[in-house]
C-alpha cells in the first residue's frame, strides 16, 4: 500500500495545555478519521507514571490504537532526538496501513521536533571537559559555569537561567564536543516542514482553564496520586529524569519531610498553572496553529477538524 492517505494530510497534530481536552478528541477524531493516536507528551512515554501524567486509560482508548506510551521505564533517558526518531517511524507505519496518524501532547518541542526539519547534535559528552565543568560548579558556583556559557556561546546562555545547571551542563557538552555553539550544531533548523500537517491547538479563558487544572489535581489525588510516587520512590527512582515532574516531585517533597501536604499540592496547582502558561506561549511564538475553543467541546470541534480535514482533501488547505 503506498503511502498517500487520500488527498488529507500526512499527520494531524493536536496541541493545547494540560486539562484543555486534547485527549478525549483525539480519539474521536482516531475513530470519524480512521487514525491511530500517537503521543505528544514528554512524560507519558513512561511506565508507572499514570496518575500525575493524567495518561489515557484503556476504557478512555475506545478501541484506539495508541503508541508511544508506557515504552520506558522510569530510570531511563529519552532526549527528542530519540522522541523525533520513533514517532517518524510511526507515522510511516501508520500511513502505510492506509491510517492517519493523530499526533497528541502538550509538549511543544517534541511536537515542533516531529513536524519540522529539527537536527540534534548526537548526545555525547567529553568526560574530561565535563569533568572541567564540574569542577568549576564546585569551587565558584553556578554563575561561575553560566559565564562560562556565556563566554562561549551567548545566545544559548541567554535562554538558560544561571540555576538550571543540568541544561548550562549540558549546552557546554555541546562545545566540548564539538568546538561549535548549540545553534550552529542544529544548522538553523526547525522552520521547514517535514510533512503535510494539520496543526490545531486546543484553547480556553485562562481562570477557566486554571480551574481545570486546580480540580484536576485534587483528582489526581484522589486516586492515588501520593502512594505512586511512593511505589517510585521505594523502586529507587527518586532521582530519575521522569520524578522532576511537576507533582511527583512536590509529592516527594512531602514524603521526605521537607512540607506538608497542603503546600506541596497548592504548589503542584500553581507549578501547573504556570507550565499551562509556559506552554501557550511556546505553541503561539513557535508554531502556525489553528486555534479552537476547549469550551465548545469535543464534537463542535471534532465538525471543525473534518471541516479541515475536508479542505484538505480538496486542496484548499496545504
Amino acid at each position: 500500500m503506498g503511502t498517500e492517505v487520500n488527498g488529507r494530510p500526512d499527520v494531524v497534530a493536536i496541541i493545547g495545555p494540560t486539562a484543555s481536552g486534547k485527549t478525549a478528541l483525539s480519539v474521536r477524531l482516531a475513530e470519524s478519521a480512521g487514525g491511530e493516536v500517537i503521543n505528544g507528551d514528554a512524560l507519558q512515554v513512561y511506565r508507572g507514571l499514570d496518575i500525575g501524567t493524567a495518561k489515557i486509560t484503556q476504557e478512555e482508548k475506545r478501541d484506539v490504537p495508541h503508541h508511544l506510551f508506557d515504552i520506558l521505564e522510569p530510570s531511563e533517558r529519552f532526549s527528542v532526538a530519540d522522541y523525533q526518531f520513533r514517532v517518524r517511524e510511526k507515522i510511516r507505519e501508520i500511513r502505510e496501513r492506509g491510517r492517519l496518524p493523530i499526533l497528541v501532547g502538550g509538549t511543544g518541542l517534541y511536537v515542533q521536533a516531529v513536524l519540522y526539519d529539527f537536527r540534534f547534535t548526537e548526545e555525547k559528552t567529553d568526560a574530561r571537559y565535563r569533568e572541567e565543568m564540574e569542577r568549576l560548579l564546585e569551587a565558584e558556583g553556578p554563575g561561575a559555569l553560566h559565564a562560562e556559557l556565556a563566554r562561549l556561546d551567548p545566545g544559548a546562555a541567554a535562554g538558560i537561567h544561571p540555576n538550571n545547571v543540568r541544561r548550562v551542563l549540558r549546552a557546554l557538552d555541546i562545545i566540548g564536543v564539538s568546538g561549535h555553539a548549540k545553534a550552529e550544531q542544529e544548522g538553523g533548523g526547525g522552520r521547514d516542514p517535514v510533512y503535510r500537517h494539520l496543526l490545531v491547538g486546543l484553547d480556553m479563558d485562562r481562570e477557566k482553564l486554571y480551574g481545570r487544572i486546580n480540580r484536576r489535581l485534587d483528582l489526581m489525588m484522589e486516586r492515588g496520586l501520593t502512594e505512586e510516587v511512593e511505589k517510585l520512590i521505594g523502586a529507587g527512582l527518586a532521582d530519575s529524569q521522569s520524578m522532576r515532574a511537576i507533582g511527583y516531585r512536590e509529592i516527594a517533597s512531602v514524603l521526605a519531610g521537607e512540607r506538608t501536604m497542603e503546600e506541596a499540592l497548592e504548589l503542584a496547582k500553581r507549578n501547573t498553572r504556570r507550565y499551562a502558561k509556559r506552554q501557550l506561549t511556546y505553541f503561539r511564538n513557535k508554531l502556525d496553529v489553528h486555534w479552537l475553543d476547549a469550551e465548545d467541546g469535543t464534537e463542535k470541534n471534532l465538525t471543525e477538524i473534518l471541516k479541515l480535514l475536508k479542505e484538505f482533501e480538496d486542496g484548499s488547505r496545504t
